[in-house]
C-alpha cells in the first residue's frame, strides 16, 4: 500500500486522538469509580497510572503506527520481517476493534434515541417517578426496532464521516466536534455546580478517602488509566500512522492524556453534584445515564428538557468520536491488505458491525433466548471486550515495542531523526519492558477471576 494520508497538523491529529480517547465510559464510568475509592485519594492514583503507564501504551502504538506507516498486521510484520507471527497481534487489535465497534453500536444508539426523546419531551412527561422511568428505558431497549432504528441512524452518521476520509472527515469533524463536547460539559458544570447541596457532589469526587482506596480501588485506577485512551485495539498504531513526520510523539501523548482525564474529571462535575442536590444516590454505567439522570433532569422544572436534551447530545458527541476511530481503523485495515477502495471498506463494514450490532441489541430482548456460556450475545461480547481482548492485544503490543523492536527505530521515530532530545527514554523504556506488561497481566488476571 501506498503511504497513508495523514493529518494536516499536530492539532488535528490530538483532535482525532483525544476523540477516539473520549467515549462513554469517560462520562458514566470514571466519575463513579473516582468516588466509590475515595476521591481524590483515588484521583491521585489515577493520574499516576494513566500518564506513567496509559501514555506509554499510546506512544508504543504511535510508534509502530508512524514507524511502519502501515495498520496493524502489516506494522508488526514490517518492523520486524523475522517473524511474522507478531502480526496476530495486529490481527487481534483488528478483532478487538470489530467487536467493540458492533456492542458499541448498541449503547450509542440508545444515546442517540435518548437525544430525539429528551428533545421532543418524552422523558420529562415521565416526571420523577423512577419506575416509569425504569419501565421506560426498559421497554425502549427490548423493543425489536426502536433500538435498532437508532442503532442505524448513529451507524449512518460514523459512516458519513470515515467516507469524508482522514483529512476532509475524522479531522475536520473532530476539529468541530471535541471543541462542542467541551462546551456542553462546560455548560452542565457551571448548572450542576449552582444547583442547592452541589458541593456534596464534589466532595464525593475530590475529598481524598484513604480508608476507601482498597486494593480493588487501586487495580480499579489501574484498569481505567490502562483502558481510557483507546489503546489495546489498533486503533491508536492506524491513527499513528496519520501522525505527520515532524510531530512530536511524546508531547502529543501527553497533550491527549492530560485532555482526555480533564473531560472525564469535567463530567464528573457536570453530573453528580446534580445527582447529589436531587437527594438521588450516585451509581456508574447505564444505570446512571438512563434511569438516574433522567429523574435528575425532571427534578429541575421547566429547565429539563433544556439540560437533558444538552446532556445525551454530549454523549452522543462522545460516541460518535470513539466510533469513527474504530471504523476507521477497521476500514484502513481492509484498504492495506486488498487492493479495493476506500469507501468499500468502509461500506463493508458499516454493512458487518451494524448487522452484529444488531443482533446484540435484538439479545436483550426478542433474542434473549440464544445464550452463549450461559450469557446474552450482549453479555458475552461484553465480557470479551472488557476483559479478555483488549488486556491480550495491549500486552502483546507492548512486549513487541519493549523486547522486539529495533531500539535505534524508537528512538528515531521519538526524537524526529535525531532532532529531539530524549530525557524521558530510561524511564520509557523500563516503564515499556517491565511494569506496564506487568500491570496488565494484573489486569488480565484478576478480570478472569472475578
Amino acid at each position: 500500500m501506498a503511504q497513508q494520508k495523514s493529518f494536516s497538523s499536530n492539532l488535528g491529529a490530538i483532535m482525532a486522538a483525544v476523540g477516539s480517547a473520549v467515549g462513554l465510559g469517560n462520562i458514566w464510568r470514571f466519575p463513579y469509580i473516582c468516588g466509590k475509592y475515595g476521591g481524590g485519594a483515588f484521583l491521585l492514583v489515577y493520574l499516576c497510572f494513566v500518564f506513567l503507564l496509559g501514555s506509554v501504551l499510546m506512544m508504543s502504538e504511535f510508534v509502530i503506527g508512524r514507524r511502519s506507516q502501515h495498520t496493524p498486521i502489516k506494522a508488526f510484520q514490517t518492523l520486524y520481517p523475522k517473524h511474522k507471527a507478531w502480526g496476530l497481534v495486529g490481527a487481534l487489535g483488528i478483532v478487538t476493534s470489530f467487536f467493540i465497534l458492533s456492542q458499541y453500536l448498541v449503547i450509542s444508539g440508545w444515546t442517540t434515541g435518548y437525544v430525539w426523546h429528551s428533545v421532543s419531551g418524552v422523558l420529562s412527561s415521565l416526571g420523577t417517578d423512577s419506575a416509569a422511568i425504569s419501565s421506560f428505558f426498559t421497554e425502549f431497549s427490548t423493543s425489536p426496532w426502536t433500538p435498532v432504528l437508532f442503532l442505524g441512524v448513529f451507524s449512518l452518521i460514523v459512516l458519513i464521516v470515515i467516507l469524508g476520509g482522514v483529512q476532509k472527515g475524522i479531522e475536520n469533524v473532530s476539529k468541530v466536534l471535541m471543541p462542542l463536547l467541551v462546551l456542553l460539559v462546560l455548560v452542565l458544570c457551571v448548572r450542576s455546580l449552582t444547583l442547592p447541596g452541589a458541593g456534596k457532589g464534589v466532595e464525593y469526587l475530590f475529598s481524598p478517602d484513604f480508608s476507601k482506596l482498597t486494593g480493588e480501588g487501586v487495580l480499579a485506577a489501574l484498569g481505567q488509566a490502562l483502558f481510557s485512551l483507546s489503546v489495546g485495539m489498533g486503533v491508536m498504531i492506524v491513527y499513528g500512522s496519520y501522525i505527520p513526520a515532524g510531530d512530536n510523539i511524546f508531547k502529543t501523548a501527553m497533550w491527549i492524556t492530560g485532555c482526555d482525564t480533564l473531560i472525564a474529571i469535567l463530567s464528573g462535575l457536570a453530573i453528580f453534584p446534580a445527582v447529589f442536590s436531587c437527594g438521588f444516590e450516585p451509581t456508574g454505567g447505564p444505570g446512571l445515564v438512563f434511569l438516574v439522570l433522567p429523574n435528575v433532569f425532571n427534578s429541575m422544572g421547566a429547565a429539563s428538557v433544556v439540560f437533558a436534551s444538552l446532556f445525551f447530545l454530549l454523549l452522543m458527541v462522545a460516541a460518535i468520536t470513539s466510533a469513527i476511530s474504530l471504523l476507521e481503523a477497521l476500514t484502513a485495515w481492509i484498504c492495506d491488505h486488498t487492493q479495493i477502495r476506500r469507501w468499500v471498506g468502509a461500506v463493508l463494514f458499516f454493512v458487518l458491525t451494524t448487522a452484529l450490532g444488531v443482533m446484540f441489541s435484538m439479545s436483550i430482548g426478542s433474542l434473549s433466548h440464544i445464550k452463549i456460556t450461559g450469557l446474552t450475545l450482549f453479555d458475552f461480547v461484553d465480557r470479551l471486550n472488557s476483559i479478555y481482548l483488549p488486556p491480550l492485544c495491549a500486552l502483546g503490543t507492548i512486549i513487541f515495542f519493549g523486547w522486539v523492536m529495533p531500539e535505534e527505530d524508537i528512538k528515531d521515530e521519538l526524537s524526529n531523526h535525531g532532532t529531539l532530545r530524549l530525557g524521558y527514554y530510561k524511564l520509557l523504556r523500563f516503564m515499556a519492558r517491565y511494569v506496564a506488561p506487568l500491570a496488565l497481566l494484573v489486569v488480565l488476571i484478576s478480570g478472569i477471576i472475578s
